[in-house]
């Protein structure tokens, strides 16, 4: 049977050959056209202030449309009947339906995200062990820039179905600066010098004021936590920022941490 459908094939090739060559123009010149009609679509949507998260989105499912609208005319123009080719897909699809499953599942965790908006392009996330800036949700995948510049590609589906962490949405972030001190040393000694540090610091909010206070006691020190609030835009740098601050001011006022 297998034989009999391939000797079909090669009588149907033989007999097709300049047809089969125009369909291959039609599909090449089809994907140019699709090009040209996904870059018209994504300056409308640019003119028209459209989300930056569902432009790439609904650029891919314009494009998937049209590829499958292609597909199909090139079929029908190589008058290859319907039914056989229905057959067809049939037999493929048997074959092929896991791991459809797997894509169709990522395309409907796509559209819920973009329905519930628990990120955008431009959100940093922590997720899947990941953290970067959003650059975009497509139609089954979401892509992230991390901080050096990784380029991280996520399914959608992974995305909807566990916790994702949104550092943007708020628009103040909590600085924590976690230290050990020895006993020789007070509180009354060390909180001055670091609550200077964090008043002259002009990107650190005045409200909720910076806090310094102890947060357990060790057999061999206390330990001392730093809590300071910062435009979310900001945070890393002023991070940084206060972190050299605090081990400066230390040191300038005679307070020796572990290792130093």
């Amino acid at each position: 049977m297998i034989e009999q459908m391939l000797q079909n094939a090669y009588h149907w090739i033989e007999l097709h050959g300049l047809r089969i060559v125009l369909a291959i123009v039609i599909l090449i010149g089809g994907q140019w056209l699709i090009l040209l009609i996904k870059r018209y679509f994504l300056r409308k949507m640019h003119k028209k202030g459209t989300d930056d998260t569902l432009k790439p989105f609904l650029t891919g499912l314009i494009a998937a449309v049209l590829q499958i609208g292609l597909v199909l005319g090139v079929i029908q123009f190589l008058n290859i009947q319907m039914t056989i080719f229905a057959a067809l897909v049939g037999a493929i699809g048997v074959a092929a339906g896991l791991a459809l499953s797997g894509t169709l599942q990522n395309f409907t965790s796509g559209v819920l995200i973009l329905l519930l908006k628990p990120y955008e392009a431009g959100d940093v996330i922590v997720a899947q062990g990941q953290t970067g800036e959003v650059s975009s949700v497509q139609l089954f995948n979401t892509i992230i820039i991390t901080a050096d510049n990784k380029y991280v590609i996520i399914p959608n589906s992974k995305l909807s179905n566990e916790v994702i962490i949104n550092q943007t949405r708020s628009s103040n972030r909590r600085i924590d600066i976690e230290l050990k001190l020895s006993y020789a040393y007070s509180l009354e000694q060390v909180k001055p010098l670091i609550l200077k540090e964090a008043v002259d610091m002009t990107n650190l909010t005045r409200e909720p004021p910076a806090v310094v206070s102890v947060s357990g006691l060790e057999p061999d020190g206390w330990k001392l936590v730093v809590y300071a609030w910062v435009d979310s835009d900001l945070y890393d740098e002023t991070r940084f920022e206060l972190h050299e601050r605090v081990i400066a001011a230390l040191k300038q006022g005679g307070i020796k941490l572990p290792g130093m």
